[in-house]
């Protein structure tokens, strides 16, 4: 009989990584079957039960629960609790143990495509203070000790992480205008909330106009290929990378966590590359 596996989180729809995890167990001879659990925010706890009933033996975690999972796992290893965020989880034991390996993921998908940015010790914005901001933000405050401002439209979110960030590396809390005016501070940008995805896919989630040239912008949305944010950072000329990166290679160390296999991970990518192509 098959393991189960999948993802939690609304809208998932969109989702590629069913596509990924299900290439990766033929590939390696693995039994285990991936699916998409679509789960509200009000729904969070009771569908945590039933996974738990149904003994899934590991799962994905994305928008809206990534924080709010917290509180419902028997275990969280160090890096998630430094984070406070969680995207992956493996039951063992009938206890559910969780992980986050979006920051290490986004920093991989980075020291691939644009190695020359990683060596600069980079400024960087980070657009968004919920889970997968916080996973990105801390990974790259600790990871590089570069400058990582926080600029959320709740204010309190942002200062809340930009404190956390304050222990590995400078790091400032700003409103949406501060960031705006000054955007030549920064080399790298990334956004990391929903604004790109339906319904808000003609809407750039902030003004570019004032990005020094060859400023990266980055998002962590992979689906549409190109958010109106990056379809204007392409238009000003800026180099741009979205969300695809990240997704295999925290794809990549969740398989790990679940397997004890860590897969290979560019031949995965130009598969959903293909995929893309071909849709």
């Amino acid at each position: 009989m098959e393991d189960k596996y999948g993802l939690i989180g609304a809208p998932i729809a969109h989702s590629l990584s069913p596509a990924m995890h299900n290439f990766w167990f033929e590939e390696y001879g693995i039994s285990g079957d991936y699916r998409l659990y679509p789960v509200e925010k009000c729904d969070l706890v009771q569908a945590v039960s039933r996974i738990k009933e149904a003994r899934v033996k590991g799962f994905n975690v994305t928008f809206p629960h990534k924080t709010a999972i917290l509180s419902l796992l028997d275990e969280v290893d160090e890096a998630a609790e430094v984070i406070g965020a969680v995207n992956t989880v493996v039951q063992t034991g009938g206890r559910l143990i969780g992980y986050n390996t979006d920051g290490i993921g986004f920093l991989k998908g980075l020291q691939r495509n644009f190695p020359s940015f990683i060596n600069k010790r980079p400024s960087i914005l980070v657009i968004g203070a919920g889970g997968a901001a916080r996973s990105v933000a801390l990974t790259l405050a600790r990871a590089m000790g570069a400058r990582v401002d926080i600029c959320n439209r709740t204010c309190s979110k942002a200062v809340a992480l930009s404190a956390a960030c304050g222990a590995y590396s400078d790091s400032d809390a700003l409103k949406f205008d501060q960031a705006e005016r000054q955007l030549d501070r920064y080399q790298v940008v990334i956004n990391t909330t929903s604004i790109g995805l339906n319904p808000d896919a003609d809407h750039s989630v902030i003004h570019l106009n004032r990005a020094l040239p060859g400023t990266l912008f980055a998002d962590l949305i992979y689906s549409p290929r190109r958010t109106a944010f990056l379809r204007e950072a392409e238009r000003l000329g800026h180099p741009v990378m979205n969300g695809l990166s990240m997704l295999v290679y925290q794809g990549a160390l969740a398989f790990q966590k679940w397997t004890g296999v860590f897969p290979e991970t560019v031949k995965m990518e130009n598969h959903l590359i293909k995929m893309y192509l071909m849709s």
